[in-house]
């Protein structure tokens, strides 16, 4: 049996609560050895990681990773959260009983870490003293050293952070067990993997994976499914996908935050990471928070605060590039520790490449493997299959991001001025639409879509509906979620303004109306000044348009024509679209009334305009 008190006693780790946590799934994994561990140990992790052949160095600071090939993307469809109250079952959420997925994985993960060192990491997701700290803390278990990298860049992570809670109880009890993965029967009847939040006992269990979102268990299974669940519990905050940036006006001193949603493959992490167009590069500046998790509440003074729980970004490498998002390249250079994962990479000269990085692949193919590792050299000539997977990624922590706000760590977040969703659309929905009623910002969320799959769902021009892009993180049903964002919202005496967005609508020929990446600061810079009173607008049924004469539009590439469609609304599209919406709010169980409503309202004002 391991010495697990003297593994604990030698790292300072005195939690009698985490002690005991540790000791009970000791007993259940059977580990070899035990090893907690924190920040201070990533280089010498690192290191044994590469003399262990489970990274390889990509150039100076940089490291790659390769995973097993059926091990890519994270699981929706096995993916769940379990409660002890069926109450919380929702049409996305894949709710099962607490009891049953506890003994289910508990059985699972019996015996299975046997030859393995279980590595203990103490982690928080928030900056030491925020508000929303007492939800943040949390103690992962893991039989991977690969993953214990990528959450010291996802996560802060030392003893102190679970030593000195007040409440030694109050910490995510996360357990990540791989499995062998050669023989789970991914994606078949016999399918072994399970990725569990059992949310009202504030457990994580995941078996059958070693690859992200499925075993970084910090990052969405604490930061989202279970804050979302704590938030709604605690009566106290939001836990939302959305990415958060900050823009400032070096002329005025002005300062703005923008937090928002986006469904995958909508622009979410570009956004982010954006910076200001050349021709407004000397008034602008933007800044960086994060690209995935803001976690949301009211602050003392009645306004709406956020903050990005994480301390890395866990980014997708492909188009990824330096016109879509040269902040993104800057985050990962030499030196900086990034860690790719599936990419295509050169063993001879430690290169890594992915689609959409350059225009072409590299000529030379001599040394190039595929994400499955591979030679690119030893293809048929008419193999025309992904150098790195669709779902390529690199971790590196905010720090290196070379706009990271200046504030990122600020305990106390900072103050919210506008909510935005953007789902890629194109067509019906304009640039930016403004919404100043919450209940409709609210119900947008709510009916939150995007094209990505509409085609393969055979019904033209429906959306695949993703409310707040919060569909595979919810835990618990729609209904009750909306109303939770009513209260929370509607609690601040001074709310933030919503908005929808969308950079993709797209003419007859097939080209973008609009030029999007960092052109798309001007629909956001109108927004700001129409929260603040400066500029008015034109209203439609679906909110407010800005007027040609209200956007800045100096450098920007756009035909009249292009410009007065992303400005204008189709009332035929959108009538159609709003019987598509009704059809999706009547699967929820517990839709406010309020959403209703305001659904109601749209829907009447477009047909008192058709």
């Amino acid at each position: 049996m391991v010495d697990v008190n003297s593994a604990l006693d030698e790292a300072g780790l005195t939690n009698p609560r985490v002690r005991e946590y540790v000791a009970h799934w000791a007993a259940i994994t059977q580990p070899d050895r035990v090893e907690v561990v924190s920040a201070a140990d990533d280089a010498r992790l690192l290191q044994e990681a590469v003399d262990a052949g489970e990274l390889l160095p990509a150039g100076e600071g940089r490291y790659y990773s390769r995973s097993y090939h059926k091990d890519t993307a994270r699981s929706e469809e096995r993916t769940v959260v379990a409660t002890s109250k069926e109450d919380d079952r929702g049409v996305y959420n894949n709710w099962k009983p607490a009891a049953e997925m506890t003994e289910l994985l508990t059985e699972r993960m019996r015996g299975a870490s046997a030859g393995k060192t279980m590595y203990v990491i103490p982690y928080l997701m928030a900056p030491p003293g925020s508000p929303l700290e007492a939800y943040a803390a949390g103690v992962e278990l893991t039989d991977s050293r690969p993953v214990v990298l990528h959450m010291i860049r996802m996560s802060r992570v030392a003893a102190s952070y679970v030593n000195e809670l007040e409440d030694p109880d109050s910490f995510v009890r996360a357990v990540h067990v791989t499995g062998d993965l050669e023989n789970l029967g991914q994606g078949t009847p016999e399918d072994q993997r399970y990725f569990a939040t059992v949310a009202d006992e504030r457990t994580i269990l995941h078996y059958g994976s070693s690859y992200g979102g499925n075993a970084l268990l910090g990052k969405i299974a604490h930061g989202l499914r279970q804050a979302c669940y704590d938030g709604r519990a605690s009566g106290v905050f939001l836990a939302e996908q959305f990415m958060l940036l900050g823009i400032t006006d070096k002329e005025t001193g002005k300062r703005w935050h923008i937090c928002g949603g986006f469904p995958s493959a909508s622009g979410k992490t570009n956004l982010a990471m954006t910076l200001a167009p050349d021709a407004m590069g000397d008034r602008y500046h933007v800044e960086f928070y994060g690209d995935d998790i803001a976690w949301l509440w009211v602050g003392d003074d009645g306004r709406v605060y956020g903050m990005n729980p994480e301390f890395g970004v866990f980014g997708v490498a492909k188009d990824t590039n330096e016109k879509t998002n040269p902040t993104a390249l800057d985050s990962i250079a030499e030196g900086t520790g990034v860690i790719f994962t599936n990419v295509a990479y050169n063993e001879r000269t430690q290169e890594v490449w992915w689609e959409g990085m350059t225009k072409n692949p590299p000529e030379d193919v001599t040394g190039w493997q595929d994400w499955k590792g591979e030679l690119i050299s030893e293809r048929a000539a008419d193999d025309t299959s992904p150098w790195a997977h669709p779902n390529s990624r690199f971790t590196t922590t905010l720090a290196n991001v070379p706009n990271v706000a200046g504030d990122f760590e600020a305990p106390a977040g900072v103050p919210i001025d506008a909510i935005i969703f953007g789902g890629r659309t194109s067509d019906r929905e304009p640039l930016v639409r403004a919404i100043t009623d919450l209940a409709e910002g609210v119900y947008d969320g709510l009916t939150l879509g995007a094209e990505a799959t509409f085609a393969a769902e055979g019904v033209d021009g429906q959306l695949r509906y993703d409310p707040m892009s919060m569909r595979p993180f919810m835990a618990y049903g729609e209904g009750d979620y909306a109303a939770h964002w009513l209260k929370i919202i509607g609690s601040a005496t001074d709310q933030p303004i919503f908005a929808h967005v969308n950079w993709f609508q797209r003419g007859d020929d097939g080209h973008f109306r609009w030029p999007g990446y960092r052109d798309n600061l001007r629909a956001l810079l109108w927004l700001a000044r129409f929260k603040d009173g400066e500029v008015t607008g034109r209203q439609t049924p679906v909110g407010v348009l800005p007027t040609v004469e209200e956007l800045e539009l100096d450098g920007v590439e756009i035909t009249p024509e292009d410009l007065e469609i992303i400005l204008s609304i189709d009332n035929e599209r959108w009538r159609q679209e709003m019987g598509f919406r009704e059809a999706h709010l009547k699967g929820f169980e517990r839709v406010p009334e309020e959403i209703w409503e305001a659904h109601r309202r749209v829907s009447a004002a477009l047909d008192a305009e058709a």
